[in-house]
């Protein structure tokens, strides 16, 4: 796994694909790791370049004591395109990993293609408020994998829970078994809270397709749609039968419209 020496930490990061076909960068989720889009980094690198990182304070990458703001990681991950020298990428976030996608977007325009925003937020309204508050409880509280078995009930839906819970229970086994420290994963949950940029979303002139499941607990439907809305001409798609993880949970039906979207541009 290579790894740049770049905004005070050694960034590590893997790529896939042939290098000349078109770059898609994948920017995960609150957990931060690269490996959190297994079920479709093969899917993507068939006709794209594929740049899967690891954020600061997670994986591989340094466990840096500062720099848990979503603009840091959007510097850090700036500084990793243009080390790559891609040109223009299309940016493909989960969770974290589109709130990221908005800031590349906004200070780092150039470096972007097009950006999509998968069961993302712009701003924390109340019920992310609420949430994230007792998630930061439980994290500075609770062992690892009463965190995860908790994190379960609301990253995935209750249908997908019911047909695939060895899938649940093995999630949850290697959540709870990977490297981290208390105190980096309050930051970054920290960083969720204080990120907003609804109010700058349309200054963006990047092509953005928004997308959601609607059995999405963690990060309802309602701030997707906030999201299209506010960037011009925003796609917005709504999956059925899907939770916070649809990448996982609906793996074709989402590789399906999210590379029918990066071909279109």
């Amino acid at each position: 796994m290579p790894a740049l020496e770049v905004e005070g930490i050694s960034l590590h990061y893997e790529v896939f694909g042939d290098p000349q076909r078109p770059p898609v960068m994948l920017l995960s989720g609150l957990g931060g790791t690269g490996r959190s889009w297994e079920t479709q980094t093969d899917r993507f690198a068939r006709d794209h370049f594929v740049v899967l990182p690891d954020h600061r304070g997670t994986g591989e990458t340094t466990r840096a004591p500062d720099g848990y703001t979503i603009a840091q990681h959007a510097a850090d991950m700036a500084a990793l395109l243009r080390h790559l020298a891609l040109g223009p990428t299309h940016l493909v976030g989960s969770s974290t990993g589109g709130a990221i996608a908005q800031a590349l977007a906004l200070d780092h325009a150039p470096l972007v293609r097009s950006l999509t925003m998968t069961s993302s937020f712009a701003r924390a309204d109340r019920h992310l408020t609420r949430e994230f508050a007792l998630r930061r409880k439980l994290v500075a509280e609770a062992d690892r994998h009463t965190v995860y078995s908790c994190y379960a009930l609301f990253l995935f839906s209750p249908g997908y829970a019911a047909r695939e819970p060895e899938r649940v229970e093995a999630w949850i086994d290697r959540a709870a078994a990977a490297p981290a420290e208390r105190e980096i994963a309050l930051k970054r949950i920290d960083m969720i809270l204080a990120h907003d940029v609804y109010g700058r979303l349309g200054s963006i002139r990047r092509p953005a397709l928004v997308i959601c499941g609607d059995q999405d607990f963690c990060t309802p439907p309602h701030l997707s749609r906030e999201i299209a809305a506010a960037i011009p001409g925003a796609e917005f798609i709504l999956l059925r039968d899907g939770g916070h993880l649809i990448h996982d949970e609906l793996p074709d039906a989402y590789f399906a419209a999210v590379s029918g979207f990066i071909a279109r541009h």
